[in-house]
């Protein structure tokens, strides 16, 4: 342990005394590059629906999403990151939407890397959006969810969002050996450039309730849960076997989630592999703090901004957050 000289000699708040010298000792700081903004994509032309329990997010159909990655360009924000809301008519029991190349993610993916080439996008591959029941995989008679079937569904999603052009694909479904098979098939394919951002850590958490209602998979998941996928708040050893078994399958990024109630596993995860690691803010923290400042009792733009740089302290290398474009906007003022 280093040794620190005793007060009075030591005084440690002569470097807090003025804003220069807190700016020159800062050991962490955030920059819009470090920012993942994720939208939620609808069908059509002229579609914009807010999404109540996310006060501030709208869903948006790809004409109107291409202004907001205007923004994002011109911010500097590197990726955008796409979910869809899908007709219900579309949903069924196997999610075959969800590889269908023409339909709404592929059509989105496209349209974005035309207009903004050099704007990242990021894709999830996961079939809750796409099935009726809203879970993450196929079900078998007794209702429990099929890996090694969910896996090969999730191959031909990732495919079909890898010849729209995607950058990144993101599954965040937690089947086991999903990255491996993801990884291979696009390998096969020539997609050797297409990079995997593994949802490695991904909890059955309760925080997930606004971002359910936004893609539209709340109605369908009913009173279901996803306990036995995702994983167990009360582990991280388990977090870190996870994590382990995604890079050794091919995954070039991992992520935990969700973000401010999981910052202990995001630093042992970071400490363990030195891997680009990210954590993602989700609906319900978002839509805590957003209701807080509503009301008053927090001061937002503060808040906001201390708990995305509490992500970077606790080793994020990036964030994906609902707050990416206001933030950007307070750091490039």
């Amino acid at each position: 342990m280093v040794l620190h000289a005793p007060y009075p000699q030591g005084r440690p708040r002569r470097l807090r005394r003025d804003e220069f010298t807190r700016n020159l000792v800062r050991e962490h700081a955030l920059s819009p590059h470090d920012l993942i903004y994720p939208v939620f994509v609808l069908d059509g032309e002229k579609q914009r629906q807010a999404v109540a329990s996310m006060p501030g997010v709208e869903r948006l159909s790809v004409d109107l999403l291409l202004p907001v990655a205007q923004e994002c360009v011109e911010l500097g924000i590197p990726v955008m990151a796409l979910f869809p809301v899908i007709d219900p008519a579309l949903k069924t029991e196997d999610g075959r939407e969800a590889f269908n190349p023409e339909g709404l993610v592929p059509r989105a993916v496209s349209a974005l890397k035309q207009r903004f080439p050099q704007l990242g996008v990021m894709t999830d591959v996961a079939l809750d959006p796409f099935t009726s029941h809203g879970q993450d995989g196929l079900l078998d008679a007794s209702g429990y969810i099929l890996n090694d079937e969910t896996v090969e569904v999730l191959v031909r999603q990732a495919l079909a969002q890898a010849e729209a052009g995607v950058d990144i694909v993101a599954p965040s479904d937690m089947m086991d050996g999903r990255i491996g098979a993801i990884r291979q098939a696009l390998e096969s394919r020539g997609a050797i450039h297409t990079r995997i951002m593994a949802y490695s850590a991904k909890y059955a958490s309760a925080f997930y309730g606004p971002f359910r209602d936004a893609v539209g998979s709340a109605a369908n998941l009913g009173k279901g849960n996803k306990k036995v996928y995702q994983m167990d708040p009360g582990n991280s050893d388990e977090a870190l076997r996870e994590v382990a078994m995604d890079i050794a399958e091919g995954a070039d990024m991992v992520m935990v989630k969700p973000g401010m109630p999981y910052l202990d596993v995001l630093r042992r995860v970071k400490d363990e592999f030195r891997m680009p690691t990210f954590a993602y803010q989700v609906s319900g923290e978002y839509a805590m703090l957003q209701a807080a400042a509503r009301n008053g009792w927090l001061d937002g733009d503060a808040v906001m901004m201390e708990s995305l740089l509490a992500f970077k302290r606790a080793g994020a290398d990036g964030i994906l957050t609902y707050f990416a474009i206001e933030a950007a906007r307070r750091l490039r003022a």
